[in-house]
Parts: C-alpha cells; sequence; structure tokens
C-alpha cells in the first residue's frame, strides 16, 4: 500500500457470518488471536508490518477444509499533484526482494512464487470519477477501457482497468481535471460521541496551498551548490523500465539521466558520484569543482556504469557522505537513485534525518515495487521532493524538474497565520513546513475549537522569505461543514499525527529519552480515530466457531506472480470489484471499492468529497470479493492457517545474476541527449563533424552560412546548437532548460556579438523562425 496510507476498517466474512475487527494494541491483538486459533474459532489479524510501513501483513487461521473467507479493508490516502498537474492514484501490485544487510531480519524470505499467469486470483477495477472542475482524460501505465463522460459537462466519467492483468506491474491512474493549482479548504465535522476536546470530537479543518514563485524569483538560480548523486547499481537495476522485453533497462535510463545532469550543473560548482550495491565506490574521493576536465573524467566513469555490483545496500554509503564536512557557501544537495529493494527502510530514514541540517535530499523510485517508503521518507527526512518512475516515465524531465528545485534558493521563515471570529480557535495538527517548492502542493489539518459560526469565513495566510523578498499564499474559506461526512480528513489528520510522534519516538531513541509515553499516545490515537498505527492491529474473531481442532494446522503462504511481483489488493477469481473516484477540488479523490452484491446500498449514498481520496473495500455476500478466497480439499480433521501478506512477497534475492538476461541490441541514441552530450562544462558547443552531423548538413554549407562578424566557430556552433534545441525539441524543454541556460550565459559573455545577424544566419541554415526573445537571448 503506498506509504502514508491511513487505513481505518477491517472485517471479514465467513461461512454467511459478517466479522467487524477492533483495534487493539499489537501484541495484545497478536495474543487474542494466538488464543482464538487455539481454542477452534476463525480469526483475522491485520498488521503493519515493523519492516516497512508501506506493507502490511494479514493472518488468516483456523480454516477449516474447504470453508472459504473474504476480507475487506478501508483506507484514506492524499494524492500527489504531478509535475504536469495530474494526481496520481496508485495501487502497489509489486514488492521487489527487499536487500536487507546481514544480521536483519528479511522482509521477502519466505515466500513462494509461480508464474504470473499461475496466480490464484486476478485483480478487476472499475473506476467511477467525479470532478465539478471537469475531467480532461485519464492516463494509465496499464491498458484502460476508453473513458466514457456520464454528463454533458463532463464532470462525471467512468473508465476500467482491461482484463487480464498480469500482475507483472503497479496500477497507475494519471487524472486530469481542468483547473489545477487552486487553493482549497474543507471543514468537517467531529464526532458526537468523541470525548470532548478530542482529535475526532471536534470540527477541523484540511487546506490545500499551491505556493507559486514569480519567475524573476524562479530564475535566481543558485550556482553555488555541491551535488552528491547516490546512484544504485545492484542486480536489479538490470530489470526493464516497462513490462515488454524490449524496454530500456533501469540503469540504462539511469545512465542517460545522470549524463544530463553532469551537462546541467552551474559552472564552478561542485559535485561527486557514488555507485552503490553490496558495496559501493565515488568517483572521487571527495567532492571536486564541476570543470571540463572534472566533467568529462566523470562522464567518461558514467558511461562504463553497470547493475553489477550485487544487493542494494543504500546506508554505509550514506554514512560515508554525511561523514565527510560540507563546504562553507556551498549547500549540499544529495540525490538518490534507487529501486528501493531495501530492508533496513526505518534505518536509512532516520540517518538522513539526523543529518538534515546538512543536506537536501531528493529521491527518486525507479521501476515497478519501488519502497514508497523509503522513497517518501528519505525525501521528507532530508527536506527534499521525491519523484517515482517507471513504465513510460521519462527520467530525464523528473530529474530536471528536482534539478530545479535543488538550484532554487532556500526558503526562509516560513509561517502559517490562521484568523477565525472571536470565540474560536485553531489548533495545528500538522507542523509547519520547513521547505517550500514552487507550485508543489501542501496540504494541512487544524482542529478548529470552540462555538463554529457556520455563517462565517476563516481565512489562512502562508508567509514566507525567499530571495530577500517577502511571499504570500492566501485563502478565504467557509466555516460551514461538509455534508455526509465520512471523516476522511479526521483519519488523515490521525495519520499525519501518529507519523510526527514516531518521528519524536526516533529522535528520542536517538538521544536516549524514555518512549514509553510517546508510544502510548501513538496507541491512544490509533484506537481512538480506528486508524492502524505501528503498535496497534486490527483482529476480527469469529465466536461463533468453537469446535475443537482435530488434526495439526497447516500453513499457506499465498504465492506471488514471478519474481519482481507481489499482490496487494487482489480477489480469487473473477468477481468485480468497482471503484468510485470522487473529486470536486483538482488535487485528491476519494475512492471506494466495493462489490455490486449485497453491500451495494451500504456505498451508494457514498458523497463526493473535494479534498482526499478514500479508498474503502467492500465485500458482498458472493464469497471473496476484494480480497482473498483461502481453501484448501476437503479432508476430514484437516483445518488450515493461512498468512497472507497483503503485499504478496517475492523471494529473497536483489541479485539478478543467476536469471538469463537477454542480449541487449545496439539502440539508436536520442539525438537529443547526443547533442547535449557534446556541450562543455562552461556552455559553449565545438563546432565538431558530429555537431554538424545531427543538423543534417554538409560541413561546406555550415561553415559559408556562418556571419562573417563570427571569428570563433565556437560561437556559430553553440548558436545553432540553441536554435536546434528550441527549434525541433521545443516539447522536450524542461528536460535541456538548464543546457540552455548555461548556452545563453556563454553567448552573452562574449564581446562585439551582433545577435540579430547569427539569428538571421542560424535560422537559414536550419530553416528555422525563431527570434531573440523565444531564444532568451
Amino acid at each position: 500500500m503506498e506509504d502514508g496510507s491511513s487505513v481505518y476498517d477491517f472485517h471479514a466474512e465467513i461461512g454467511g457470518n459478517l466479522i467487524e475487527a477492533t483495534i487493539k494494541e499489537k501484541q495484545e491483538a497478536i495474543y487474542d488471536y494466538d488464543d482464538a486459533i487455539s481454542s477452534g474459532q476463525e480469526a483475522f489479524l491485520l498488521e503493519e508490518s515493523d519492516e516497512s510501513p508501506d506493507v502490511f501483513r494479514l493472518s488468516v487461521g483456523s480454516l477449516p477444509a474447504g470453508q472459504t473467507a473474504s476480507v475487506s479493508l478501508s483506507y484514506v490516502t492524499e494524492l500527489p499533484v504531478q509535475a504536469d498537474d495530474a494526481l496520481r492514484f496508485f495501487l502497489p501490485t509489486v514488492l521487489c526482494p527487499r536487500y536487507t544487510p546481514q544480521g536483519s531480519t528479511s522482509l521477502t524470505s519466505e515466500v513462494p512464487f509461480v508464474p504470473c499467469d499461475s496466480v490464484p486470483y486476478s485483480l478487476s477495477l472499475n473506476c467511477h470519477l467525479s470532478s465539478l472542475n471537469g475531467i480532461a482524460s485519464v492516463k494509465s501505465n496499464s491498458s484502460l477501457s476508453p473513458l466514457e463522460y456520464l454528463s454533458d459537462d463532463k464532470t462525471e466519467a467512468k473508465v476500467s482497468l482491461s482484463p487480464g492483468f498480469q500482475f507483472d506491474r503497479d496500477v497507475e491512474l494519471l487524472i486530469y481535471y481542468s483547473q489545477a493549482h487552486q487553493p482549497t479548504a474543507v471543514v468537517e465535522a467531529g464526532v458526537s460521541t468523541a470525548a470532548e476536546g478530542s482529535l475526532m470530537g471536534v470540527p477541523l479543518v484540511m487546506v490545500s496551498l499551491y505556493p507559486e514563485f514569480s519567475r524573476s524569483t524562479e530564475e535566481s538560480l543558485t550556482k553555488n551548490g555541491e551535488f552528491i548523486f547516490l546512484m544504485d547499481c545492484s542486480g536489479s537495476m538490470k530489470e526493464t523500465m516497462e513490462w515488454e522485453s524490449n524496454s530500456a533497462r533501469r540503469i540504462e535510463s539511469a545512465r542517460d539521466t545522470l549524463l544530463l545532469l553532469l551537462k546541467s550543473l552551474p559552472f564552478g560548482c561542485y559535485f561527486n558520484i557514488c555507485l552503490f550495491g553490496s558495496h559501493f565506490k565515488f568517483f572521487f574521493p571527495k567532492s571536486v569543482e564541476y570543470t571540463q576536465q572534472t566533467m568529462e573524467s566523470a562522464m567518461k566513469k558514467v558511461k562504463d556504469m553497470d547493475a553489477n555490483l550485487g544487493g542494494t545496500e543504500i546506508l554505509s554509503p550514506l554514512c560515508e557522505i554525511f561523514r565527510e564536512p560540507c563546504k562553507p557557501g556551498y549547500p549540499r544537495q544529495l540525490f538518490v537513485f534507487t529501486d528501493g529493494e531495501v530492508g533496513n527502510i526505518k534505518e536509512v530514514i532516520e540517518k538522513v534525518k539526523k543529518n538534515s541540517a546538512k543536506h537536501r535530499c531528493f529521491t527518486f523510485g525507479i521501476g515497478d515495487g519501488a519502497s514508497t517508503a523509503l522513497i517518501k521518507g528519505m525525501a521528507k527526512a532530508g527536506n527534499g521532493h521525491f519523484q517515482f518512475v517507471c513504465g513510460k516515465d521519462r527520467m530525464q524531465a523528473k530529474v530536471m524538474q528536482t534539478l530545479s528545485f535543488a538550484l532554487q534558493p532556500a526558503v526562509t521563515n516560513v509561517a502559517l497565520n490562521w484568523h477565525v471570529p472571536d470565540g474560536m480557535e485553531v489548533v495545528p495538527v500538522s507542523e509547519t513546513p520547513m521547505m517550500l517548492f514552487s507550485g508543489q502542493q501542501l496540504i494541512l489539518y487544524s482542529q478548529l475549537k470552540g462555538k463554529v459560526d457556520e455563517t462565517a469565513v476563516g481565512h489562512v495566510s502562508l508567509q514566507y522569505s525567499l530571495c530577500d523578498m517577502e511571499h504570500k499564499t492566501e485563502m478565504h474559506f467557509a466555516l460551514n461543514c461538509a455534508k455526509h461526512s465520512r471523516l476522511t480528513a479526521h483519519r488523515l489528520a490521525a495519520k499525519s499525527l501518529i507519523n510526527q510522534m514516531e518521528e519524536k519516538k526516533e529522535e528520542q531513541l536517538l538521544t536516549g529519552g524514555g518512549i514509553e509515553n510517546l508510544k502510548k499516545n501513538i496507541v491512544e490515537m490509533s484506537s481512538e480515530a480506528r486508524v492502524l498505527s505501528p503498535y496497534t492491529a486490527f483482529i476480527a474473531i469469529n465466536k461463533e466457531s468453537r469446535e475443537a481442532i482435530q488434526a495439526p494446522l497447516i500453513r499457506r503462504d499465498i504465492p506471488c506472480g514471478d519474481y519482481m511481483n507481489e499482490v496487494s489488493l487482489f480477489n480469487s477469481g473473477d468477481y468485480m470489484n468497482e471503484v468510485s473516484l470522487f473529486n470536486s477540488g483538482d488535487y485528491m479523490n476519494e475512492v471506494s471499492l466495493f462489490n455490486s452484491g449485497d453491500y451495494m446500498n451500504e456505498v451508494s449514498s457514498f458523497d463526493s468529497g473535494d479534498y482526499m481520496n478514500e479508498v474503502s473495500l467492500f465485500n458482498s455476500a458472493m464469497p471473496c470479493d476484494s480480497s482473498l478466497k483461502a481453501s484448501l480439499p476437503k479432508k476430514k480433521g484437516s483445518s488450515l492457517i493461512s498468512k497472507i501478506f497483503m503485499k504478496c512477497l517475492s523471494p529473497a534475492s536483489n541479485s539478478m545474476s543467476e536469471l538469463p538476461v537477454p542480449v541487449e541490441e545496439e539502440k539508436q541514441k536520442d539525438p537529443m541527449l547526443k547533442l547535449i552530450s557534446f556541450q562543455k562544462a562552461n556552455g559553449s558547443w565545438e563546432l565538431q563533424q558530429e555537431l554538424i552531423n545531427l543538423f543534417n548538413k554538409a560541413e561546406q554549407e555550415v561553415l559559408q552560412k556562418k556571419p562573417k562578424e563570427i571569428s570563433d566557430k565556437s560561437v556559430w556552433a553553440t548558436f545553432l546548437a540553441l536554435l536546434w534545441l528550441h527549434g525541433f525539441n521545443s516539447h522536450m524543454k524542461d528536460e535541456w532548460k538548464f543546457v540552455a541556460l548555461k548556452a545563453v550565459s556563454w553567448i552573452k559573455a562574449q564581446p562585439g556579438l551582433n545577435l540579430s545577424i547569427c539569428l538571421q544566419a542560424g535560422n537559414d541554415l536550419l530553416g528555422c523562425q525563431l527570434d531573440l526573445k523565444t531564444l532568451e537571448l
């Protein structure tokens, strides 16, 4: 399940009986589960994995021979906004083998696997989308049915996952709306039966803000910085980015991206590259100044980079990086590229957090199955930004967006101010952020205590300093509570609060402080909000069954598909799940998964929210919907304990070296990347034959068109390269904009250059119709 998801309900159905789960302290729940099984009762235990907070484990026992059981869980989660303003709904179905350091418990070591076409379950997904802003389109990395609009104004639509899903990739839906980056606020009423003054007992406001920096501010990019690129070269990076065998491999995409990054760094900064697997190696003993010589040296080593370093041991190189002192005046920016197949996730995140004052951490999860807990957790701990790259995504575009964040001047003096009518008090639940990025979503939760006047209006403003200027993002919102609330905002706020307390617990562990009170507070919050935590679990017991066990219990681990696949949301059979995505805002969705059987009426009045993503799985009287059906051949006297991982795990092997690897054919290099590879560190190009060939021109023609006023051929080559990028690759500007900025700076530094003459000659040669403004000259 995606990291940050708030699991708030769990129930099971067996023999026609609906068994509601209760939430208890984890050890108490485990004791009750074991006691129930030994008493001959069917029991179900849902818990968060101790090793990774994005993996949940479901234990089922003890089922009589031939018995069918279905389970259902509900969760809510925030949907992140992508660089192109899409909302990303992510359904993990892949858990790659996690490399675990010696002496640690492996998360993926004891689970069987079978070919994808032999797994005993299938996935059906029907999505109903609703948005007051209108639905523009839906894209996915999996095959979808055509988008069908249900209203003339395109505020409602439906789309389905095509049959035959093979569990060979995570399911990703990108939902596009007509209006993006609109600040939104929703007030949600509390629960009347909850304790007075508690989180669940009072109204709560959830706001979404989008700080936008001015163009002049965004162009004030820092040139002083130390950039360290930590690149995963473990064996699993040999896997392909897509499910087709002829697609680019992860290491190939990472190699091209690293070459682009090297060309995009500002002249005069410092940099270093570290490759890691079971061991690690740096390109330079310590960070070096970015010059033509050091750039060429690094590029040569990058071209030889391969996925040949064994397992994914990321903690050791991190420790080495943090051991090296920072350079005064050169803020350290750490870029981490990994497929996320790490076992010691919590330890890695804590190491980043401990050193957060010394650096910013930007992370990239590569390929299906990357741990969302690792990628999101490291970025959050390091006050940075995370990206996931899978399927047909171009890694270069996402990395360049992140580079712009890294080059962004530091935001300081961040403050959140609330203004509400007299008699009311705003009590923040979310911590004020330390870092802001232009155009990136910021979601905050606060309690509204006192007497709420639903006819009144509240006001919230986010203030911060940037480039010695004061900035403000603000909005007004009505204080009337949303109708037909499902407590989604409260549950998200509870999860946010639990995460904050968990972070404080880790800090106190490092300082030797007491943590028992924090654990107690987490359990209390988890129980009050019915939201799962690391210290609680859902336990459901069928107390109607008390037959004595007649034979030894048999354990069954549900297999996963193939060696790179695992399943999180599935059913055993062909029963359809129905998913409703409701959205009346532009940044979140509410999702309800239910079956069209007996429980249909329970969710038919489900109200659309404009601020959240909610996923609810309801089972009908039909056997095993949105769930796992576990059956054994009917054999007298036998019973069953099934250990079900909500993400079915694959075998514990991080290296793919023992598997046959297809012979790679020579791939045609991307012309844009080839042109960029010729650029020098200072931003210029030399007029070499390879560059002329890219223009599809003869050398004599290029030289004849060169204005007489230009004596330096490098000036002519650089001008033509800049024209070519704008004229023939404008749709990929996000990838080459920093390369172009360096070229523009170099051209402007050349004395006595007549730009208009150069422009006319270049347009004539390349057949373009560009002006100096477009070239930013």
